[in-house]
């Protein structure tokens, strides 16, 4: 035991110095025990590493916080942005739901928009298609190219969007399986082969554009009942349209540039294969199909024995007799006429010549009879007459193909929306089935505007694409009538919201609410002030509807500059005007639509209209707002940030409020500050 001692005390005076020195006696009486003391001995040596500190390495914790969405989307933008276009970083966990062209619900991408980026690389395979929550996938009007990838795990996917690209290959087979999908678009690109025959199993499909590509063989005998937009024009599609109750619905430009067409369809007949002179049993109705001809029993045709040479000689004899008899015949009524005529000249030689005055050219416009004009009124008149068809008929903008017809749209059932002190609202159906926003423009206000300067204007406003703008998908105008045609959103207006089927004490809308729609607005204007020179002029609640995913969506924009501005201003649209447009009547700016977004968003905050919201200074303005959301005691901080907002954007001086993409910038900042809020409490908890 006093060797054990001398040892352990050793060791510890040693540990300082990092290393085990052990001391034995000089003289070790002899024991019986001498085993077990080498056994401990050898313990010992052996439990010397545990005294010193291993270093210990941990996983990157960064790559166990990334979510699946964001590594796919990263995963895309190494092969598709060669140019680097897209700034996208990750420093948080929830940083991809902010990246460019990335909508989030509950921490998983739902839509990827990305059109007009200017991506240049390939789509990937195993990227985008992991986003197993997508909806809205756009990629248009860039400059992708190789195959489209497999994207059948994209089963909640129901709009496609691929346009305007070089994407090559044949149609992509995973499209098939998305049974959600409403709309396709793979128009202008190089993709080549047949087109599926069982893109009839896709019976939701109510858009299909593959216009301008290298498709060939038949048109598939599409039967959905929903469709409404549909174009295969500029491919190398082949043999008789079917006539089915879908495709009859189309005119003859979504199948025009397809010079193998044929059919009932485009009132092309299909060339019949038969020989000129063939059996009778070949005979038939042009373009009346073989399985018609053969009885269409079981696919059996019957072929007649050949002829016999010296009956094909009799034939050719008497077909060539047959036929220069018709010439003589022919030759000799000519030449009758030609005597006829050169008579009647000569009895005419003696008469003074007389020209046919104005008031005689006149008389006749009324007669069925038709004239051959003189070239030069024929060259003066032809804009004339493209003009008044052009002004006569819809015309659809930003590519849209022509989905209906004036007519139809005439005889569509209407229901009427509203009235505002510009236009009349209506909802129209059109053959029981495409559902419309039809404003009907008051001519008296649009009368400033002359025909040329409205279409114009309607065609640079038609461009405008966005996910928070309503779609503007046609117009018209003649003889003072003017028609602008929207898609019609479902769930009404942020009006409607706020104060539609609310008493005066009803809470107002959750501040969250709140926040989501002021994003939306806010990335709709930013949108129109950055793409184009435009403005919206009228920002108000009862032009900010909701879409089918309760997005918030400006609609109206950019028609308030074809009204008078003298004419009578509509009450509850004054309230939103600047103080700038108000005194002065001074031209709209990006700055009267950022002031109109402070006190739309001060109406979401209080839910009292702007009519009935006080004058007071942005600290008196932030208790105001408190007051009134008493209840939200714990959500002050926020209200206070979303105050500050819509106080700074409707200051009285132009030059003091932001633009409109640093409002927007604001509110993200406040929507990522609550998530970074948020996710802390859910880790304490």
């Amino acid at each position: 035991m006093q060797t054990i001692k001398i040892i352990i005390k050793s060791f510890k005076l040693s540990k300082k110095k990092k290393k085990v020195q052990i001391f034995l006696p000089k003289k070790m009486p002899k024991t019986k025990f001498k085993p077990v003391l080498h056994l401990f001995f050898f313990f010992i040596w052996v439990s010397i590493p545990c005294f010193s500190r291993p270093v210990i390495t941990y996983p990157p914790q960064t790559s166990l916080l990334f979510s699946t969405d964001a590594v796919s989307i990263l995963s895309f933008k190494s092969k598709a942005d060669l140019d680097n276009k897209l700034l996208y970083a990750l420093n948080e966990r929830f940083d991809y739901c902010q990246w460019r062209g990335v909508k989030c619900a509950q921490g998983r991408v739902v839509r990827y928009i990305l059109q007009n980026a200017a991506l240049r690389g390939v789509f990937p395979a195993n990227s985008l298609s992991k986003l197993d929550q997508l909806r809205v996938l756009s990629l248009r009007n860039n400059s992708l190219s190789g195959p489209i990838p497999d994207l059948s795990s994209l089963y909640n996917l129901k709009s496609f969007f691929l346009g305007r690209n070089n994407f090559s290959g044949t149609f992509p087979p995973s499209i098939l399986s998305l049974r959600r999908i409403t709309s396709l678009d793979l128009s202008y690109n190089e993709l080549a082969g047949p087109i599926p025959a069982n893109l009839t199993a896709l019976e939701r499909l109510n858009v299909l554009r593959l216009e301008w590509n290298r498709f060939d063989g038949p048109v598939p005998a599409l039967n959905q009942s929903f469709l409404l937009i549909f174009n295969v024009s500029g491919n190398n599609l082949t043999g008789k349209i079917p006539v089915t109750p879908t495709l009859s619905k189309f005119n003859t430009t979504a199948f025009s540039l397809n010079p193998d067409l044929c059919g009932e369809i485009i009132n092309k007949a299909c060339a019949s294969r038969a020989p000129f002179f063939g059996s009778p049993s070949a005979s038939g109705p042009l373009g009346q199909s073989a399985e018609a001809r053969s009885g269409g029993g079981g696919g059996v045709m019957v072929l007649s024995p050949p002829s016999s040479p010296k009956k094909s000689h009799r034939r050719t004899g008497v077909v060539l007799g047959f036929t220069i008899g018709i010439a003589l015949i022919l030759f000799s009524v000519l030449l009758a006429l030609a005597v006829v005529k050169k008579q009647r000249v000569d009895s005419k030689g003696t008469k003074p010549t007389t020209i046919a005055s104005p008031e005689v050219t006149n008389s006749n416009a009324g007669n069925s009879r038709t004239h051959i004009g003189e070239p030069p009124e024929r060259k003066t008149m032809m804009p004339e007459i493209q003009r008044l068809k052009k002004s006569g008929n819809l015309v659809f903008v930003g590519g849209e193909v022509e989905g209906y017809s004036l007519e139809q749209l005439m005889r569509a059932s209407a229901e009427l929306l509203g009235r505002g002190t510009m236009a009349t609202t209506y909802k129209a159906v059109v053959d029981r089935q495409l559902i419309l926003t039809v404003k009907r423009l008051d001519a008296g206000r649009t009368a400033v505007t002359g025909g040329e300067a409205f279409e114009q204007h309607m065609e640079a406003v038609g461009g405008l694409v966005h996910p928070n703008l309503v779609p503007l998908r046609a117009y018209f105008q003649a003889k003072g009538e003017r028609l602008v045609i929207y898609d019609y959103q479902p769930n009404g207006s942020v009006f409607n919201l706020v104060h539609g089927s609310r008493s005066t004490r009803a809470k107002p809308l959750h501040w969250t609410s709140c926040l989501k729609i002021a994003e939306d607005v806010a990335q709709g204007l930013a949108y129109i002030h950055q793409a184009s020179r435009l403005v919206h002029g009228n920002l108000k609640s009862t032009n900010v509807l909701l879409g089918t995913d309760f997005e918030a969506c400006l609609t109206d924009y950019c028609l308030a500059v074809l009204a008078d501005s003298s004419s009578t201003e509509d009450p509850d649209s004054l309230a939103y005007k600047a103080p700038e447009i108000r005194k002065s009547n001074r031209k709209l700016t990006p700055k009267s639509d950022v002031y109109a977004f402070g006190v739309f968003l001060l109406e979401l905050l209080t839910g009292k209209h702007p009519s009935q919201h006080p004058v007071l200074v942005p600290h008196d303005l932030l208790e105001w707002v408190r007051t009134i959301r008493e209840d939200d005691v714990g959500e002050y901080r926020r209200l206070g940030m979303l105050t500050e907002v819509a106080s700074v954007c409707s200051l009285t001086s132009p030059e003091q409020r932001p633009a409109m993409w640093q409002a927007l910038k604001m509110i993200q900042e406040i929507k990522e500050s609550a998530m970074m809020e948020d996710r802390a409490s859910y880790g304490h908890s």
